[in-house]
């Protein structure tokens, strides 16, 4: 199923109090992901939900960001270049970039990173990079869900060398997350905001981890399906909608 394209306006530089986000999607390059996950199908419901702005963080991958930052330009979609990066811990950490060219440095460093296992499509679905007329481009061989080599420190420094904000994902769930993994949340990575899966408020996390009353909180969708993605539920307070007032607001 494709989403027509309507055109409207590219201008997203208006002034503005709060902006719908959905920060954490991923598309068919994640094989863990619906087929229908395609750069048209991402954008084209996202404007649907009434999103403002929008970002595809596929596992330890970003080919498909290129056609998805196109297709959500030409719906007037802010989006904001990201990836869900697997460290060598077994941490998820969305990692958030000003632009695809400092993204796609961080994918060249996950080319030097990767733990290469191929991948079995018939047990973890298929892996695809897409055109922005979500054509078929190439198909990832070596399975994009496991953890790279980069450990947590070096991964979160790299992020921020490269003007890069680092989110410690869905710290509530009882796998892959910093917490369940580690323990804890170190205080000299100096995480000022943290992630929560759609599935609890911040009053329910922090009843059971108090320590945290401090962080700022974001709440995405974790889309594997396009049913998935959010509607007008988290807002961001912004003076004007660009990337680089999103990553100041991540930055806390």
């Amino acid at each position: 199923m494709i989403f027509a394209l309507i055109f409207i306006d590219k201008k997203v530089e208006l002034p503005m109090t709060k902006a719908a986000f959905d920060l954490h999607i991923h598309s068919t390059l994640s094989p863990c992901a619906n087929d229908d996950m395609t750069p048209n199908n991402i954008a084209g419901m996202s404007k649907i939900k009434g999103l403002d702005i929008i970002s595809v963080c596929d596992h330890n991958h970003t080919g498909n960001l290129e056609a998805i930052s196109k297709v959500a330009s030409e719906l007037g979609l802010l989006f904001l270049p990201g990836i869900e990066i697997e460290t060598s811990e077994e941490v998820h950490l969305l990692c958030y970039f000003p632009s695809l060219e400092s993204v796609f440095n961080m994918q060249s460093i996950l080319d030097e990173n990767y733990v290469v296992i191929k991948n079995r499509e018939d047990i973890f679905g298929s892996q695809w990079i897409m055109d922005s007329n979500d054509r078929h481009v190439k198909k990832v061989k070596n399975l994009l869900t496991t953890a790279t080599k980069l450990d947590l420190y070096s991964c979160t420094e790299i992020v921020r060398d490269l003007g890069g904000v680092p989110i410690p994902a869905h710290v509530d769930r009882q796998s892959f997350s910093i917490i369940s993994n580690l323990g804890t949340i170190p205080d000299d990575l100096q995480f000022n905001t943290l992630e929560l899966s759609r599935y609890i408020t911040k009053e329910e996390f922090l009843n059971k981890y108090p320590e945290y009353s401090k962080k700022q909180f974001i709440s995405s969708s974790d889309a594997h399906d396009l049913g998935m993605i959010l509607e007008r539920e988290f807002f961001m307070e912004l003076d004007t909608l660009s990337v680089s007032n999103v990553l100041g607001n991540l930055r806390g």
